[in-house]
């Protein structure tokens, strides 16, 4: 009987999977219609990425490998371009400036943004005013006239010249000067310190007056609780601000061109990358030799990219990261 039994269960056919209602066909087709709606919406930034960015990116690669003039079709030349790039006098040059201009640059603007969003952090009257008067320079710092208007500070006998000459400092307008006027548009930059004084002074409000007062209780001075405590609660937003100034330092072009007067002069004393890619690809019509430079100033972002991210586990100090 409990064979017969058994036999009879394990011949049954199986329960038929419960079938769940699908979704209403109203359902699926509001569900469409939502979806075209974003991509319509998506649309011109979709258009926008293909054509302005992504499309130039992949016509710039393959012009880096070929000898274009923007007059002729180009011709295949593989590296020729990057092996006549590194033999050129000219792009070590443009190399070195660059450098020179981030090296300094950067850190002094960091440094200024640093202390004056120490000070603004402090509750005082006319605190909005000091804020927005200290960012402004970054709002049109970059324009066109602010380079003339610094090239006509820097020049020979005026504001600065006259003001270095009173001092005792017989140096000359810094413009004319190639010794010097590499420091103008490092000086141009560091004017411009509001944005990276914005992100300084949110990371300030976020660091724990606890701290502070307990550090004071135990005897730490304004220095130990600055090297103590603020530097490492606010590391996160040092990492970020360095990271950004030291892209947009590479960037450099428009302060430069307008205060050497198009030249990149003089003596090639300004000619950082991005002015010495403008004249080889417009001024000279070597585009693919420019495209090449391109490509290069976009692997060397990527390298200093990967070297400060790896950088920043000695010191940079995320709050999840300690709990």
């Amino acid at each position: 009987m409990g064979t017969a039994v058994t036999t009879l269960i394990k011949d049954s056919p199986p329960d038929a999977p419960e079938k769940r209602p699908g979704r209403p066909v109203a359902v699926r087709r509001r569900g469409r219609r939502e979806n075209l709606a974003g991509y319509l919406f998506m649309s011109p930034w979709i258009a926008g990425f293909l054509l302005l960015t992504a499309g130039p990116m992949a016509a710039s690669l393959y012009f880096a490998f070929t000898d274009y003039n923007l007059f002729d079709s180009p011709k295949w030349i593989g590296f020729d371009n990057f092996t006549r790039m590194l033999d050129d006098p000219r792009w070590q040059k443009s190399v070195e400036v660059t450098a020179k201009y981030v090296v300094i640059g950067t850190p002094l603007k960091l440094l200024l943004a640093l202390g004056v969003a120490l000070l603004l952090a402090q509750s005082r009257r006319g605190q909005a005013f000091y804020r927005a008067a200290f960012y402004a320079p970054s709002l049109i710092g970059a324009s066109v006239s602010i380079g003339f208007v610094w090239r006509a500070l820097f020049s020979d006998d005026a504001a600065v010249d006259r003001t270095q000459s009173f001092l005792g400092f017989d140096v000359g307008g810094w413009v004319g000067n190639p010794d010097w006027v590499l420091y103008s548009l490092v000086a141009l930059t560091v004017w411009q310190f509001g944005a990276p004084m914005v992100i300084f002074l949110a990371g300030l409000k976020q660091v724990p007056k606890e701290l502070y007062e307990a550090a004071e209780v135990d005897g730490a001075g304004p220095f130990k609780r600055f090297w103590s405590i603020t530097l490492p609660m606010i590391s996160p937003v040092l990492f970020f601000n360095v990271l950004l100034e030291t892209i947009h330092s590479f960037q450099i072009f428009g302060s430069a061109y307008v205060v050497s007067n198009a030249t990149c002069g003089p003596a090639d004393s300004t000619l950082v990358y991005t002015c010495y890619l403008y004249q080889k690809g417009f001024k000279e019509a070597q585009m693919g030799f420019a495209s090449a430079m391109a490509w290069m100033l976009l692997l060397a972002v990527a390298l200093v990219t990967v070297v400060l991210f790896w950088s920043q586990k000695r010191w940079v100090h995320y709050e999840e990261a300690s709990r």
